[in-house]
């Protein structure tokens, strides 16, 4: 029973098949191997290890819907002679979550929303210098956007960066940099230009470049993450690592937060299971004043609530999937979807922590450190606020 929501309804689903099963299991082995016994030793030690991310490539994890000259499996586009679409990597991401430990996923990951803008604008050049070592686990780029004065502001980020000869001269500051202490790159988010989104472009920094330092960063959650702040004084970086055209990068971004907020949506339902599942063992399990907790009404309706959030989350998420790949998604929709799912973690952490009680306060548990998670789940990719500001401005209202 417990296994039910994490597997069986995806056999009820139009969009999934035994392709999509087989990267579960190929996943789940990888994640049962590698990564579920070391969940506690890394959530002390506040990162993963860099050979988590060669492993990851070997077994296939951090190829899956990258361009195969580069060393990924194909890519998501490609999907029909490659074998590979957006829901498979769905799939990855909610194996990828079973540890329940958040930071895990987001620090491993982290080249998902790093990588993109590199092979969709790079240079081809600048794609085979980066990417095969990315994708072999050899090397790790992040993504830097948000700064210290700006939060989700994009178009009014302070960072600049200014052309001088064959150079670009980078001053500024990003924060909340996930993997950002520990990665080689960061794709970085520059002013080239005059005030707002005319006037911002993406340039590739190697970040033991002279001139950049770090801070680390200690967190509610995410603890096996790593996550910094990073400062830019004088770094002197070639022209030849800007990203697409100068002036040009706002819509780079844009088009990476969209991919970044479904795989985020995917990651809260994931975890919404996970509360489910442990709130339901524990139900079943514990016995109060004579009966099971899972016999009393209250505790009944506690889950059957958790269950109708995630299936409807689910389903908007298979929409939104579906709509991306059919060329069809709003930006809009996927702002709200990423609403919906984060509020559904939030309903499912708070139901799960009250029906396993005192047990859900003692570090170590899934739900203990899911609870944790909520926040940067609702923050990061994208505040509630800004999600729905930006639905609202997109539909009219």
């Amino acid at each position: 029973m417990s296994g039910f929501l994490f597997d069986q309804w995806r056999s009820r689903s139009p969009h999934y098949d035994e392709t999509h099963e087989a990267v579960c299991d190929s996943v789940r082995r990888f994640v049962t191997r590698e990564i579920i016994p070391h969940v506690d030793e890394w959530e002390a030690a506040g990162e993963i290890p860099r050979e988590l991310h060669r492993k990851a490539a070997e077994a296939g994890v951090l190829g899956l819907g990258f361009p195969e000259e580069y060393g990924g499996s194909g890519t998501i586009e490609d999907g029909e002679e490659a074998g590979f679409n957006r829901f498979h990597s769905l799939v990855q991401t909610e194996e990828l979550c079973r540890p329940g430990a958040g930071g895990v996923p987001a620090s491993l990951m982290i080249h998902g929303i790093g990588l993109p803008p590199v092979l969709a604008l790079g240079s081809e050049e600048l794609k085979a210098r980066i990417a095969p070592d990315v994708l072999a686990g050899e090397k790790i780029i992040c993504l830097g956007i948000t700064e210290p004065g700006g939060g989700s502001d994009v178009a009014n980020l302070k960072t600049r960066a200014e052309r001088k000869g064959a150079s670009y001269i980078v001053n500024g500051a990003k924060t909340l940099i996930t993997s950002g202490m520990r990665a080689d790159y960061i794709t970085l988010a520059v002013r080239t230009g005059d005030a707002g989104i005319g006037g911002i472009s993406l340039l590739l920094v190697e970040l033991d470049r002279p001139g950049v330092s770090r801070t680390g960063l200690q967190k509610m959650g995410w603890h096996a993450s790593d996550t910094a702040t990073i400062h830019f004084d004088d770094v002197e970086v070639p022209a030849e690592n800007l990203i697409g055209p100068e002036n040009q990068g706002f819509a780079g971004i844009m088009r990476n937060f969209n991919g970044e907020r479904l795989g985020m949506a995917q990651q809260a339902n994931a975890v919404s299971r996970l509360c489910y599942e442990d709130a339901l063992a524990w139900a079943q399990e514990r016995v109060t004043f004579g009966k099971p907790l899972s016999q009393r009404q209250a505790i009944r309706h506690k889950l059957a609530d958790m269950h109708r959030q995630i299936i409807a989350t689910q389903a908007l998420v298979d929409h939104c999937t579906y709509s991306v790949i059919q060329g069809s998604a709003q930006p809009g929709e996927l702002a709200l979807l990423k609403v919906q799912a984060t509020r559904t973690m939030e309903f499912c952490a708070r139901e799960a922590c009250q029906i396993l009680g005192g047990a859900s306060f003692v570090r170590g548990s899934r739900v203990e450190r899911i609870y944790r998670e909520v926040r940067v789940m609702a923050i990061g990719g994208g505040s509630e606020e800004i999600m729905f500001d930006l639905a609202s401005r997109q539909f009219g209202y």
